[in-house]
């Protein structure tokens, strides 16, 4: 297995099953235009796209620079390989020679598959949050 950064458009494309949904052209060279936001992909032997893994560099003023594990995702015939792993580790490898001081993610109370691979990759678990969020589209005029 080899992970890669990805820079093309061409090459989000060809692995549109890695993400939750199609992913939207504009989106996608909008977020591959950043130089703080990564994506790498991780390809199987015969040069398949098997798993994918996004990070934000995320900066404040009063902590400095960490990485947020945006997503992460598995084709289903490549599962329990150690392939998350793999990704999150090599995120946080970038995180490290990027000056980041850390790097977090958020998951699903139940979502034990997550929070194992995370577990496996070296985290530690910190006090539970509760998450609030704004629609932007649907509730534009409740804002």
């Amino acid at each position: 297995m080899r992970i890669e950064r990805i820079l093309s458009c061409d090459a989000v494309h060809a692995a549109a099953d890695l993400f939750d949904a199609p992913p939207i052209s504009a989106a996608t060279e909008r977020f591959l235009a950043e130089p703080g936001h990564h994506l790498l992909f991780a390809y199987d032997d015969s040069g398949r796209a098997v798993g994918m893994i996004s990070g934000i560099e995320m900066t404040h003023p009063d902590k400095g620079t960490e990485m947020f594990i945006y997503e992460l995702g598995v084709a289903p015939a490549a599962r329990l390989q150690g392939i998350g792993s793999r990704l999150v580790a090599e995120l946080g490898a970038i995180a490290r020679r990027n000056g980041c001081y850390g790097m977090w993610v958020g998951t699903e109370i139940g979502n034990d598959a997550a929070l194992a691979t995370y577990r496996r990759a070296g985290a530690s678990e910190e006090a539970p949050f509760t998450l609030l969020s704004w629609d932007l589209i649907e509730g534009a005029a409740d804002v």
